[in-house]
């Protein structure tokens, strides 16, 4: 494993971590937060509100959450982030129960780069990941060639290649045992420009559509919580 990285608030920029606990709902903390808008009740995400790209998220040692503001403003306060970003919102952490299922927009067509068109979709229920039951990404450096890895918010990275043939298998990660699933459809957000000079990029969602049916990384379901580190090797299990 080359990198790790957390993303406590759905959308904004994550940290990266040297090891982390691993456990059915994926990485402790990983998009254990989300934004809000108050007056239509939708979570945001950069499909819809591209600025939360260039926010960042981290955990205190307690467990709770600060946003660090693009003036380096860090805060936790509905109303700075509000004035951030020009609605009125709420940061919202994630209910234990998981009863709660949050409502998000993403673009009716994809491609589109500017898009009037939108669609509502359900997420999953406790923490703010897309796929209710498979919660921790996977890339490989050999899948994603010259793209930038950020671009793909994935929670793994993989030094070589190998993830596109893991559908069906189980694979231990550390003291994690995984078992893996359907490839990740991507979205407009691969597009997105982001801190650190990655600009506006129509070109990678065409390219992922052409060249790979629209996915790029995978997820996996995590079979037995553990601890992983920087330099555990991804290793299958036998058939």
């Amino acid at each position: 494993m080359l990198e790790l990285w957390r993303y406590p608030v759905k959308s904004l920029q994550g940290e990266r971590l040297p090891e982390a606990a691993i456990g059915t709902l994926g990485i402790a903390g990983d998009r254990r937060w989300a934004l809000f808008d108050r007056d239509t009740g939708l979570g945001l995400t950069a499909r819809r509100v591209p600025e939360l790209l260039f926010g960042a998220a981290r955990l205190h040692a307690d467990g709770g959450v600060e946003v660090v503001l693009p003036d380096g403003t860090v805060t936790a306060d509905d109303e700075v982030l509000s004035g951030w970003l020009g609605r009125r919102v709420e940061l919202r952490e994630a209910t234990e129960d998981g009863d709660a299922v949050p409502t998000y927009e993403t673009p009716a067509d994809e491609e589109v780069p500017d898009p009037t068109e939108w669609l509502q979709w359900e997420g999953a229920p406790g923490p703010f990941h897309d796929s209710p039951r498979i919660r921790l990404s996977l890339v490989s450096t050999g899948t994603l060639g010259p793209w930038d890895r950020r671009r793909f918010r994935a929670n793994v990275v993989l030094d070589g290649e190998g993830e596109d043939g893991l559908r069906g298998r189980e694979a231990m990660l550390g003291g994690v045992r995984l078992r893996f699933g359907v490839p990740i459809a991507r979205c407009v957000m691969t597009t997105r420009p982001q801190p650190g000079g990655i600009g506006r990029d129509t070109s990678v969602l065409k390219t992922i559509h052409r060249e790979r049916d629209g996915l790029l990384a995978v997820r996996a379901f995590v079979l037995e919580p553990g601890r992983v580190r920087v330099g555990d090797a991804l290793a299958p299990t036998a058939d």
